[in-house]
Order: C-alpha cells, then sequence, then structure tokens
C-alpha cells in the first residue's frame, strides 16, 4: 500500500486553515435532548442545539445546524423516519424532511402546517404523517395537509405534546392541559381527569407494550397503565417512582419499561423499580428527556445534561455538541486584543480563540453566578464580568476577586451593564440598585433618591469620548451625566420613542443611536430622528442591542425579529427566514477585526462576515512533524500515524469550514470511516499533545 508521509514546518503566527469560509457559522450547545431515534448503524439524536448523527459502531458524531444544512431550526424537538429512510425532524420553526442529501423545509408560511412549533410527529401504516404542533394536530400525506384543532374535530386541547399509533391504527396523542385522545380516523374519544382516572391532564409522553397496554406519563400526576378498561396510577407516594413528572417510556423486549423523570431514570419489570441517578451510575443528569432502545438491546437515554448509552453493565457518554459553549442563551460578548471572544451565558462564561474553548463556571472558578450578562474588557486585559445574582467578578487570568453587596459598594447583585471610561473607572448598571462607578478603590452610588437619575433599573451605559456618560433605564429613559449635572431625555420632553431603553450606541460623529422597545432613535444632539417597524426596514420595534462597523454601518439586534443592518439609506435584515442565523432573538453582538459579526442569541452563537469567516488558528505545529495519513485520496478507510506524539482526536472539516466528522483516537495511530463522507475535497486536522497538523483530504 502506499503511503503519503507529510511534513510540516514551524508556524508562529495565525495560519488561514482553508481558503473558502463560509458567511455563516452557528456554536451551539447540543446537551438538552429531545429525540432519540436508530437507523440501522446510525443514532439521530434531536437537540437543543441542532441534529446529530452518532455513528454506533465508533461513537463518531457528525453535526447538522443552520449554518451547515438546510435544518430549518437549531432546537428540535422529535424525529422519525419513515420506510423510505427519509428523517421528518420538528423544530421550533417547522418540519423538515432530509432524505440524507436534500432538505425540504415545510412550515406555515409555504404549506397548511397550522404551527410552526412541531412538537411530536408519527407515522402511520399509509405512510401518512401525523404532526403535533403548538396549534393543532395536521396529517400529511406527501402532498395535502388536514389539520385537527379545538374548533373542527374532538380534539380537546391545541398543543400537541405526544402521539403513537396502536395496531389498530388508532392515534393516541397526548395534549397539554386537555388530557389524552384517541382518534380512529371518524371518531374521538377524550381522557381527562374528569372522565377517567387520569391524574393529570398534561400528558408528555405515551408508550404501547406488547399487550396493547398503554402507558402514559403526565407532567405532575405520574406515570398511568390504561389496560383499555382500568387505570392504574404510579406516583412517588405509592410506588418508588423517584418524580412525578415522567417525560419519557419506552419498553425493551422483554416488556420493562424504561421511565425518564425529572430525578432520573427508572426501569419497571411490573414487580421491581431500578433508579439510575448521577450519583449511583454514569447517567448525564437526572432531568430525563428521551429514551430510545436500539437493536441490540442498548437504552440510549437524552438529558437536560447530555446523552448516555447504557448496555445494561456499562455507560457510554457521547458528545452532542458541536462546541463548547456552555449553554444556547447567550447573553453577552466581548472579544479581547489577542482577539479571543469572552462569551456570557444564561451557564457560565466561556473563553474562544477560534479553536479551543474555556468554560468557566462556579464549580471550577471564582466566578460568583453562572447566568453572566455582562462582559466588559480594561486596557489591562482583565475581564469585569456582572451576574445576575452574584455581583460583579474581576478576572485577571489567574486570580478572581468577586464585589457584591456584602463586600463592597455594589448597590445590587445584579448586574446589567458595564462601561470603562478613559480613567479605568467602572460604570455599573444594575436591576435594582442604580448606577455604580468605582474607580478600584473607591465606591459611588446614583440612584433616584440622591441623583435625577430617573430609574433605579439601569439596562445600559456608553461613554462619549469627552467622558460624558449615557445611561439608559428601564421605565425613565436616557440620563446623560458629566459628573456634575444630569439631563434627562423621556418621551415627555424630547423624541424618544419608548422610556425603556435596551441600548446605546455612539458612532464616529458622536450620534447616538438608542435601542427601545418602541423602536430606533438617533440623535445628535439636537435632532431626534425614529425608526421603527412602521417608517423603515426595522424587523421589530423591541431593539435589545446595537453595534458599529468602522465603516459607520449600524447593526441592530431586536427581541425577536433577527439583526438588521443599516448603513443610512438600506436596510438589510438577517432572520431565520433569510439567513442562517442561529435564533431571532439577539442579545449582544461584538464585531472582531476581520469585520465579522459575533451575535449572541437565545439559540446559541452565531458568527457572520459577508466576505467570509476566516478560521484563525493560533497554535504552533513543530517542526519535523511526520504523520503518515494514507491511503488519500481515500474511499472507505483513512489510516493516520504519529510516532513521535500522542493524538487525541481528529476533526474532517468541509470547505465551509464546519466540522463534519470528529473521532477521538487515543493514541498514536487511529482509522477513520468515510464510508458515510460524501465524496469531495476535506481539511484533515489531527490534534495532538504537543500541537496539531492540518493536511488536505481528497474523499473519492
Amino acid at each position: 500500500m502506499k503511503k503519503f508521509t507529510f511534513l510540516f514546518i514551524v508556524l508562529t503566527s495565525s495560519m488561514l486553515c482553508y481558503a473558502e469560509n463560509p458567511q455563516w457559522m452557528n456554536f451551539t450547545n447540543g446537551d438538552h435532548i429531545n429525540a432519540i431515534v436508530e437507523e440501522g448503524n446510525t443514532m439521530w439524536v434531536g437537540t437543543g442545539g441542532g441534529l446529530v448523527s452518532i455513528d454506533k459502531t465508533t461513537g463518531d458524531p457528525t453535526f447538522y445546524n443552520r449554518a451547515n444544512s438546510g435544518l430549518s431550526d437549531n432546537y428540535i424537538y422529535s424525529i422519525v423516519i419513515d420506510g423510505s429512510g427519509i428523517k421528518w425532524i420538528g423544530t421550533s420553526y417547522g418540519l423538515a424532511k432530509f432524505d440524507g442529501t436534500n432538505w425540504t423545509v415545510y412550515n406555515k408560511s409555504n404549506s397548511d402546517l397550522p404551527d410552526n412549533s412541531v412538537l411530536s410527529i408519527a407515522i402511520d401504516g399509509s405512510g401518512n404523517k401525523w404532526i403535533g404542533t403548538a396549534n393543532g394536530l395536521t396529517r400529511f400525506d406527501g402532498t395535502s395537509w388536514t389539520v385537527y384543532n379545538k374548533s373542527n374535530s374532538g380534539l380537546p386541547n391545541n398543543y400537541v405534546t405526544s402521539i403513537v399509533i396502536d395496531e389498530s391504527s388508532n392515534k393516541w396523542i397526548g395534549t397539554w392541559n386537555g388530557g389524552l385522545a384517541i382518534f380512529d380516523g371518524t371518531n374521538w374519544t377524550v381522557y381527562d381527569t374528569t372522565n377517567s382516572g387520569l391524574p393529570d391532564n398534561y400528558v408528555y409522553s405515551i408508550a404501547i407494550d406488547g399487550s396493547d397496554t398503554k402507558w402514559i406519563g403526565t407532567w405532575r400526576g405520574g406515570l398511568v397503565k390504561f389496560d383499555g378498561a382500568n387505570w392504574t396510577v404510579y406516583n412517588k407516594s405509592n410506588s418508588d417512582l423517584p418524580n412525578d413528572t415522567i417525560s419519557s417510556i419506552a419498553i425493551d423486549v422483554s416488556s420493562n419499561k424504561w421511565i425518564g423523570t425529572n430525578d432520573g431514570l427508572v426501569q419497571y419489570d411490573g414487580t421491581n423499580w431500578i433508579i439510575y441517578n448521577e450519583s449511583n451510575s454514569s447517567l448525564p443528569n437526572n432531568d430525563v428527556t428521551s429514551i430510545a432502545i436500539d437493536g441490540s438491546g442498548n437504552k440510549w437515554i437524552g438529558t437536560s445534561g447530555g446523552l448516555a448509552k447504557f448496555d445494561g453493565t456499562n455507560w457510554t457518554v457521547y458528545n452532542t455538541s458541536n462546541s463548547d459553549l456552555p449553554d444556547n442563551s447567550v447573553r453577552s460578548i466581548a472579544i479581547d486584543e489577542s482577539g479571543d471572544k469572552w462569551i456570557g451565558t444564561n451557564d457560565g462564561m466561556a473563553k474562544f480563540d477560534g479553536t479551543n474553548w474555556t468554560v468557566y463556571d462556579t464549580t471550577n472558578s471564582g466566578l460568583p453566578d453562572n447566568d453572566v450578562r455582562s462582559i466588559a474588557i480594561d486596557e489591562s486585559g482583565t475581564k469585569w464580568i456582572g451576574t445576575r445574582y452574584g455581583g460583579l467578578a474581576k478576572f485577571d487570568g489567574t486570580n478572581w476577586t468577586v464585589y457584591n453587596k456584602s463586600n463592597s459598594g455594589l448597590p445590587d447583585n445584579w448586574i446589567t451593564s458595564i462601561a470603562l471610561d478613559g480613567n479605568g473607572t467602572k460604570w455599573i448598571g444594575t436591576r435594582y440598585g442604580g448606577l455604580a462607578k468605582f474607580d478600584g478603590t473607591n465606591w459611588t452610588v446614583y440612584n433616584s433618591s440622591n441623583s435625577d437619575l430617573p430609574d433605579n433599573n439601569v439596562w445600559s451605559i456608553a461613554i462619549e469620548d469627552n467622558g460624558i456618560k449615557l445611561i439608559g433605564t428601564y421605565g425613565g429613559g436616557m440620563a446623560k451625566f458629566d459628573g456634575t449635572n444630569w439631563t434627562v431625555y423621556n418621551t415627555s420632553n424630547s423624541g424618544l420613542p419608548d422610556n425603556d431603553v435596551r441600548s446605546i450606541a455612539i458612532d464616529g460623529s458622536g450620534t447616538k443611536w438608542i435601542g427601545t422597545w418602541a423602536g430606533l432613535a438617533k440623535f445628535d444632539g439636537t435632532n431626534w430622528t425614529v425608526y421603527n417597524t412602521s417608517n423603515s426596514g426595522l424587523p421589530d420595534n423591541n431593539v435589545w442591542s446595537i453595534a458599529i462597523e468602522d465603516n459607520g454601518i449600524k447593526l441592530i439586534g431586536t427581541y425577536g425579529g433577527g439583526m438588521a443592518k443599516f448603513d443610512g439609506t438600506n436596510w438589510t435584515v438577517y432572520d431565520k427566514s433569510n439567513s442562517d442565523l442561529s435564533n431571532n432573538g439577539v442579545y449582544s453582538i461584538a464585531i472582531d477585526e476581520s469585520n465579522t459579526k459575533w451575535i449572541a442569541t437565545s439559540g446559541g452563537l452565531a458568527a457572520f462576515n459577508e466576505n467570509g469567516i476566516p478560521s484563525d488558528v493560533k497554535e504552533n505545529i513543530l517542526s519535523n512533524y511526520n504523520v503518515s495519513v494514507f491511503p488519500n485520496p481515500a474511499s472507505d478507510y483513512l489510516h493516520i500515524e504519529q510516532s513521535e506524539a500522542y493524538i487525541s482526536h481528529i476533526e474532517i472539516i468541509n470547505l465551509q469550514g464546519q466540522v463534519i466528522k470528529s473521532q477521538r483516537i487515543l493514541g498514536n495511530q487511529g482509522t477513520l470511516d468515510l464510508t458515510n463522507v460524501s465524496a469531495g475535497v476535506y481539511i484533515l486536522k489531527i490534534y495532538t499533545n504537543s500541537g496539531f497538523v492540518v493536511q488536505k483530504l481528497i474523499k473519492q
């Protein structure tokens, strides 16, 4: 066999990994598992951060998201696979059909789907898809849509959480606060707390065993067994069930029931209860959200903290995230002088250098609270981190210092905003305590009692070149403070369209751009111009964030309309319908030196660059670094050998910049299965204990 040996030289500065770069990338957390389905040697996993396919033999994941596929949304509720192998994927923004190559999306705009939130799907013997949404049930035969709702049928509630089909083709439909409905194609029967033994009208999950007995999971009433005549309820009071919230049920070939609760996984054989939780097993999280049993009898258990496989003895935990982002609710972003991104989420803070992620939370650092709402970086590179409940943290890269109400002059532990003036003084907005000034030693607090600050809820702060502070409040409008005098602008005395000021930015001409709940305001010091959905291309009047490019173009993040770009004349809107923005709720925007926009959304982190996102690799690659990669071109398998270093893992990256395959090696050689990789040119990235190497890979 012919081998190709590549010699890599020392690189001490940034290197471009690949020439063709994508305009959009999505970074998400996929730990919350909502759906699991088996297809041959593949497990398809629906997460809160996209779709993942996992090779059951190797454990290798392939990630699909809005930026690298035709997936309509990164939040996936449900998955089914039809007899032709086509995947039907329910998301929070429509139904996606994926045949392995092509994607088709059905939503309210292009079909008769009654709602874009597709919560549950089942396929009957005729191939009809039964689709449960947040606004009714629909049957789709591939051409026509038939909608069932409270108004035109016996469906008791339009919020359809679960659907299963029995051997008689009856549809068993779980609803949210409507109980359980059975539909035989003509007649409807409804079971609820008033006419049956169902203990709760909020039905989460349904499974049918080999005896045609139905097992029903409820939100707060426990587990229910229904044999068609008798109802049996199992709950915390009368059984060993650890929690009365039953989110998922699966039944194995031995008729054992595997039950997902908020307090662990339960195995029930009809007599005995066995509980698996974080304390007595390798279950990654006690909140069990989904369960599937594969053809070998392995249990695949989705939780709100990851995916695990249990073979009855051993546990295997799988990666379902395409990044180490700690949570998909991204609240804040700051970029330091090295270009590293500091990302605040609802569950910790992450540092991302373009390749590596470092996560800081309350368990591994001095961060006082995991809900990070604001980040600012001073001239020395020290990070100032505002949290929701833990106060203000200072991090110099090594040491943490926490300031809160108990140990400092900080007036409130909920920090909403931080700005640094030319003297290095920190100006800190709080949720209830007003505005704090901190010079590193002394604290000064301004509130509605001791100053002309119009409201103690300070949402935003911006500082002009002359040191004047502009302070946006929740209900009092915007205040200007020159260190002595206060000037307040509100709806009564100015052109400000709303007194809730969420964001402020100042352009190179000194013009203020002010985001409110009633649109965007431009204020040049004299004149006011208001942009809203009625008179401009602004997609949503609730403006949460504003960033300004070096050329003066404004980027405006909204609560539900995505991001707008405004050059002073023309508006361009980026949202989920026309771009790969991960979510339409844009909390924060930061712009790096390459003019890449880093966009914090309620559905993960997005990066956007009209000219392609550059991929900067900052680690050094050792000289005389010999790696054998063969065969290349490759068809089915690729072998990698390195005698001088320890290989940790290998990534295959497409020319759009997405990691399409990742595999752990944990040794000095390994083999990659390429059978599911499409023909084309890729980047092979080999990580070792001494650095990494990058090489072109041709898949035949």
